[in-house]
């Protein structure tokens, strides 16, 4: 039996795969429109920011709000009181160290730190008997003396009746005579060391000179002092009244000159250091006679009652002296600025605008300043929020509700555009 193999099939031949076909000219189009809405919307969007960064912030308006809300006020009529301020050092009218004029060991202190002592009050006690005993030996020998004195003077009167009868000599007289001189030395001398000794003995009674506050103590019951000591016992301060140091601009001396010429007081206030509370009230004093060179100011002094005791010696406090009142267009020191063209603020008008005004600045204080051209009363000035503005900036007051602007794709005076027919529900 035979059998038929069959061949396998031959391979077909390889074929090369098809070129890709050239894009028809409708892709082309497309693609290149489309390139070109990017390149658009990317510059528009780039454009919209450009232009709203330039814009100022208060004339952005949009939906919700009306521009920058920024505080005001009114310029109004106001009776302006012309000031000096400065700062002042509180002076005492007396300091007065408390030092023994006598030595020995102090006995007693009959005060308390802080105590407030009338003039004359007994303050210390140093021993006194070394003293008494001296004035009593002063004494002593003044009386010894004063009788000696005596006895010569009843012999001098007798030498001169007998040489009125002839039966002394001249010289015998003169003699006498000259020793009655000596003994009246003698005497006055005694006396003088007799009140010297119970001048000492006063000084053992340590007393206040002046009335005031006496400071810490410096020395115990027990030690010894000496005369004139450096430190001393203690420390009064007067303290009512007290007086106040401060430096006066010179371009203000004619004021102050001027007022003090009327006989007028000028009233003076003294306040803390934040300037929130009235210390104590006085009037104006003096004025040093010369001006200091290096700051252009003159020293003047102005007197408290102190009658708190508020004021307290070498403290800081603001002054404030009243030269005179004036009636004054003014408004708030913050709504004043400063430009290259000089002085201005910003006006609101009625349409909540602001226009950029320039303004001539009068007296200032420090709340208020005069406005002498450039406003009229009744009209609102920007006193707060004016770093962002500009002339013709949109603004919203304090305490006022913005006015909501249309919202995108709205139409109509009240936005009934799609979005509210899409609101609205299809009648049934």
């Amino acid at each position: 039996m035979t059998s038929a193999t069959s061949e396998p099939n031959p391979p077909a031949p390889l074929t090369e795969p098809p070129a890709p076909r050239p894009p028809s000219r409708r892709r082309l189009w497309l693609g290149s429109l489309a390139a070109l809405v990017v390149v658009l919307a990317l510059g528009g969007g780039a454009w919209y920011l450009i232009k709203r960064s330039s814009e100022p912030a208060g004339g952005r308006a949009g939906f919700g709000g009306g521009g920058s809300t920024v505080g005001h006020a009114e310029a109004r009529k106001h009776r302006l009181a012309v000031t000096i301020d400065a700062l002042g050092t509180v002076t005492p009218l007396a300091t007065i160290t408390l030092k023994p004029q006598v030595g020995g060991v102090l006995t007693e202190v009959l005060y308390t730190e802080g105590q407030t002592v009338s003039k004359g009050q007994l303050l210390a006690r140093i021993d006194p008997r070394p003293y008494e005993q001296a004035q009593a030996q002063a004494q002593g020998t003044r009386v010894r003396d004063e009788a000696q004195l005596e006895a010569a003077r009843v012999t001098l009167a007798r030498y001169r009746t007998l040489l009125g009868q002839d039966s002394i000599a001249r010289q015998d007289v003169d003699t006498q005579a000259a020793l009655v001189k000596q003994l009246e030395g003698t005497v006055i001398t005694d006396r003088a060391a007799e009140a010297a000794a119970k001048l000492n003995v006063e000084y053992t009674r340590i007393t206040a000179p002046v009335a005031g506050r006496i400071g810490l103590r410096t020395v115990d019951p027990g030690n010894t002092v000496t005369a004139n000591a450096a430190t001393g016992i203690a420390v009064i301060t007067q303290m009512n009244p007290i007086d106040v140091q401060f430096a006066v601009p010179q371009d203000r001396l004619p004021d102050i000159q001027a007022q003090l010429a009327k006989g007028e007081p000028l009233p003076v206030k003294a306040m803390d250091r934040t300037r929130t509370t009235e210390l104590d009230t006085g009037t104006f004093s003096t004025l040093d006679n010369v001006v200091d060179t290096s700051t252009g100011t003159v020293k003047g002094k102005a007197r408290f009652a102190n009658a708190k005791t508020t004021l307290f010696p070498n403290q800081f406090v603001n002054i404030q002296m009243t030269l005179r009142t004036i009636e004054a267009l003014v408004v708030p020191v913050t709504a004043v600025r400063t430009g290259p063209e000089g002085t201005f603020v910003y006006v609101i008008n009625e349409d909540r605008k602001v226009s950029m005004r320039a303004v001539k600045r009068g007296e200032t204080t420090v709340e208020l300043v005069a406005i002498t051209e450039g406003l009229q009363p009744g009209e609102l000035v920007v006193t707060e929020g004016g770093d962002r503005l500009k002339d013709g900036a949109q603004v919203i007051l304090q305490g006022e509700k913005p006015v909501a602007g249309p919202r995108p794709g709205a139409s109509g005076p009240r936005g009934q555009g799609q979005g509210e027919r899409r609101r609205r529900a299809p009648p049934q």
